[in-house]
């Protein structure tokens, strides 16, 4: 066969597929192409040498050693929550508020806005230690205080960045730069996904969307089949999943029917594992059309669940109802879910500000937690709450504000093999550097995936030559914060 004889088969092979997309009116093509077509892809060799899922690119999969972890809820506040005002209590703060900060705690300081040399601010709450461990946590997180024995506390985490776009994208990615994956796709990468009807990775929001945008919760380099898949928070949860009118189950499933031998048929021409990726989209999409109206109808939920999150009307969309849609993922094999509220910028306003905030994500945190233990789901679901960095000690905004500050700020974890009722490290006195125990974005995200059962020097993959990795040439496990 000549050039120009292959050139027409191909060209008509691509005729008739595009003409059958055109004209034979898929209801689905709409959900595939639209918002699942980024999940497609192919996985290249990887480093780390484990053996391929024989099921597709999302088969569950073992990890390097036995996991203290399943699956991952992370409760992104971003923003910024200042930690001064939630969980790292400074009564010397209190005492020199309005005093300057002393001239060598200054030295080579970088703030985004403010002047270094601005007056220091004390705390704007009460602060008092709950639960069995004597956890000091602030009077705006009440909920928060009653599972202080369930949780771990790090007091001082820290980041390279001070500004939220690249602070958000290397809290979620382990990098200041754009196209890395995030920590959820990496997790998806190494251990597959559980649900057969909904994507292993899915991504809600709730108030303002983030700074870092999708590359918060995308792939990267990895192939696009392990990225956050978002769902919306009204109508259909991904756009176009249902039918358009005249449109019934049978002959949507006929067309895909008849789409699948035509993708087999190229498949089998070229074989390009894309086009096996194309055909799962399709059918994932297909499947998703019962499972996510299920998923996010909350009607099944008892009054007393809804009331102990904080929902009063199922169908209004919130944080707290995120929370509750969280657990219900994991429940039916959803591997990561993130949860992005973007709310906790207060450079004015911090007083009302921090106790808004507060008390919508407050009692819904504290309930996933409480749900997820009664449900025996805690002991190997990591539950990760944070933001991208914290609150100068100094003020902004006049007498109630704070600038970004990257150089301590808190997390806390619970569930999946982490210390409980456990505090980790302390700032020193007026809550500006670390003291003791340090922890970078980079210490933590090694520490997440050991608890996933993950080396993190050898979760890589092969990208443009070099064996890429979550926490790139850095990280060291968290030793004191593990069970």
């Amino acid at each position: 066969m000549n050039l120009s004889t292959t050139l027409h088969h191909e060209s008509a092979r691509h005729l008739t597929r595009r003409w059958f997309l055109r004209d034979c009116g898929l209801g689905l093509g709409g959900v595939a192409l639209n918002s699942l077509i980024h999940r497609e892809g192919r996985a290249n060799d990887e480093s780390d040498n484990r053996n391929p899922p024989k099921k597709g690119p999302l088969a569950p999969r073992q990890p390097h050693f036995p996991a203290s972890a399943q699956r991952v809820i992370s409760l992104f506040q971003a923003g910024a929550p200042s930690h001064l005002e939630l969980f790292d209590y400074k009564p010397e703060l209190a005492r020199r508020s309005g005093q300057f900060p002393p001239a060598e705690l200054l030295k080579n300081y970088r703030a985004a806005f403010i002047k270094p040399n601005s007056a220091l601010l004390g705390p704007k709450f009460q602060f008092a230690k709950h639960g069995q461990c004597g956890m000091e946590i602030s009077e705006v997180l009440p909920h928060i205080a009653s599972i202080a024995d369930d949780i771990c506390l790090i007091r001082t985490m820290q980041t390279d960045a001070v500004n939220h776009a690249p602070a958000q994208i290397m809290m979620n990615t382990g990098s200041q730069n754009f196209g890395r994956p995030s920590f959820g796709a990496w997790t998806l990468y190494g251990l597959g996904s559980e649900s057969e009807d909904l994507p292993g990775y899915v991504v809600l929001t709730s108030a303002k969307g983030t700074s870092g945008g999708a590359s918060n919760y995308g792939p990267g380099f990895l192939p696009t089949t392990y990225g956050g898949v978002p769902f919306r928070s009204t109508g259909d949860p991904i756009l176009y999943l249902s039918n358009p009118q005249g449109f019934d189950n049978e002959t949507q499933r006929a067309s895909l029917d008849a789409l699948r031998r035509l993708n087999e048929i190229a498949f089998d021409d070229a074989g390009d594992p894309d086009i096996t990726a194309r055909i799962q989209s399709y059918e994932l999409a297909y499947r998703l059309q019962t499972s996510a109206p299920e998923l996010m109808d909350l009607a099944s939920e008892p009054p007393h669940v809804l009331a102990m999150y904080g929902i009063q009307n199922p169908n209004q969309p919130s944080y707290a109802r995120n929370c509750l849609l969280a657990r219900r993922l994991i429940e039916r094999g959803v591997r990561f879910v993130q949860l992005f509220h973007e709310v906790w910028d207060q450079h004015s306003g911090l007083t009302q500000g921090v106790k808004n905030n507060a008390g919508d994500t407050d009692r819904p945190s504290a309930a996933l937690v409480k749900d997820l233990k009664q449900r025996g789901l805690l002991d190997d679901t990591l539950v990760i709450w944070g933001g991208e960095f914290g609150r100068t000690p100094m003020v902004q905004g006049g007498n109630d504000g704070r600038d970004h500050h990257n150089r301590s700020f808190t997390y806390w974890l619970a569930g999946g093999g982490v210390k409980r009722g456990h505090v980790h490290g302390e700032t020193d006195d007026l809550g500006f550097n670390v003291a003791t125990n340090p922890v970078h974005v980079n210490d933590l995200n090694a520490t997440l995936l050991h608890l996933l059962g993950f080396d993190h020097k050898r979760l890589a993959f092969r990208f443009q030559g070099l064996d890429m990795r979550l926490t790139g040439i850095a990280g060291n496990l968290v030793k004191g914060i593990l069970a």
